[in-house]
């Protein structure tokens, strides 16, 4: 488990590239066999991957959480990005095509992940109750399409947990596609001071990359993110991004509320 120590927005204007990137970029999650995982002390959040491979595949109980288990004082949601797998929750079969979410709630004890060529993104966030454990197929949770083609951020958001779908403590989670020819997500971009939110990347084509947008609006620094790759949004940085092709992205947070129109929206045209 690496460990990731929270930043404040006055250290921004100090760090290099390589920093920056060291600090919020999250590479190499999805390693065969292993599930890779990255503790963010923003909100308390850890996100990783699960790779299964060849054989089943155990969700580790890690010994910097100081738990019987990864979810005795957890939730977790789970988007399957590759091809079809299964997971396992308490004996409790999950298939899960690709784009399909599974919400995992506090006290569940054991969790496996199988499929050949199946790769599982995960997020979890510390949980007060327990909440029952919930599949949704891709397609089938809230479908928003937003954005517009002439300003090229054209695109169908899939909320999968949330206030008003898969019930949880504080994770609310879902997929933003990109129709083809758009390539701006969220834009204008936003804060929201009371959650951290998390993007990870994917079906991004191998020759391309996503320039991502973080820091105060008054003080904005970017990076060049490739498939498979993630970031760690604290509260007070927008986030935003284009990409040189259309692209997917899992989009999770926890934090203060569930409300995900909670935002604090800031035009282009005052960023920095």
């Amino acid at each position: 488990m690496e460990q990731r120590y929270a930043v404040s927005p006055d250290q921004i204007p100090g760090m290099d590239t390589q920093e920056m990137r060291d600090r919020f970029l999250v590479q190499d999650l999805f390693v065969p066999g292993e599930v890779k995982v990255v503790y963010t002390h923003h909100d308390r959040i850890v996100l990783g991957g699960a790779t299964p491979a060849d054989g089943p595949l155990a969700l580790p109980t890690f010994p910097e959480m100081r738990a019987e288990f990864f979810l005795e004082r957890r939730e977790i949601g789970i988007i399957s990005i590759a091809e079809t797998g299964t997971v396992t929750a308490d004996g409790e079969a999950y298939e899960m095509p690709k784009g399909s979410a599974l919400y995992l709630g506090r006290g569940t004890k054991d969790v496996v992940f199988e499929g050949e060529g199946a790769q599982f993104y995960l997020f979890s966030a510390p949980a007060h109750t327990s909440y029952p454990n919930a599949l949704v197929l891709a397609g089938q949770g809230t479908v928003r399409e937003l954005g517009d083609q002439s300003t090229s951020n054209r695109r169908s958001l899939n909320q999968y947990i949330h206030e008003n779908g898969i019930k949880s403590c504080q994770i609310v989670m879902g997929v933003t596609s990109l129709h083809e020819g758009s390539m701006w997500n969220t834009m204008p971009a936003h804060t929201h001071d009371r959650r951290t939110e998390c993007y990870l990347y994917f079906d991004v084509p191998e020759d391309a990359r996503v320039v991502h947008i973080l820091g105060e609006p008054s003080e904005t620094r970017h990076m060049v993110v490739a498939n498979k790759e993630a970031i760690i949004s604290p509260s007070w940085s927008v986030h935003s991004g284009v990409g040189t092709a259309a692209y997917s992205f899992v989009w999770a947070m926890a934090g203060e509320n569930q409300s995900f129109d909670d935002m604090d929206g800031f035009s282009i045209t005052t960023m920095r």
